[in-house]
């Protein structure tokens, strides 16, 4: 339910896309979205190949923290430097904030 009345107000146009979160107990995901066009344009999860092994051995708040530099370099390299944060109903702090940090560290604007 929350993440249906956030979804109402945040909406990712092309000059301004969307940077979605999906946290679940084991992995992280993000993943930035146009809208308009109905396309993702760059997504970054635990699951992919060049990121498990540095994932490995590390804790939660350290997982985020490299996913999020991670959607950060790859939004650098597609164009992409202010994004819409859409946290999808959860809280900010733990996990998303560290997330949130380290993109901005990576250069995203939100």
């Amino acid at each position: 339910m929350r993440h249906k009345r956030s979804r109402r107000k945040i909406k990712g146009i092309p000059e301004r896309p969307r940077m979605c979160v999906f946290i679940s107990n084991r992995h992280v995901y993000s993943q930035i979205i146009d809208d308009v066009a109905g396309r993702t344009i760059v997504s970054a999860c635990t699951l992919q190949e060049p990121l498990k092994a540095e994932v490995a051995g590390k804790n939660k708040k350290q997982i985020a923290a490299i996913i999020g530099g991670r959607i950060a370099e790859l939004a650098k390299e597609a164009g992409v430097t202010k994004v819409v944060f859409d946290k999808s109903g959860y809280r900010y702090s733990g996990r998303l904030s560290a997330m949130a940090d380290a993109a901005r560290k990576g250069g995203l604007e939100f």
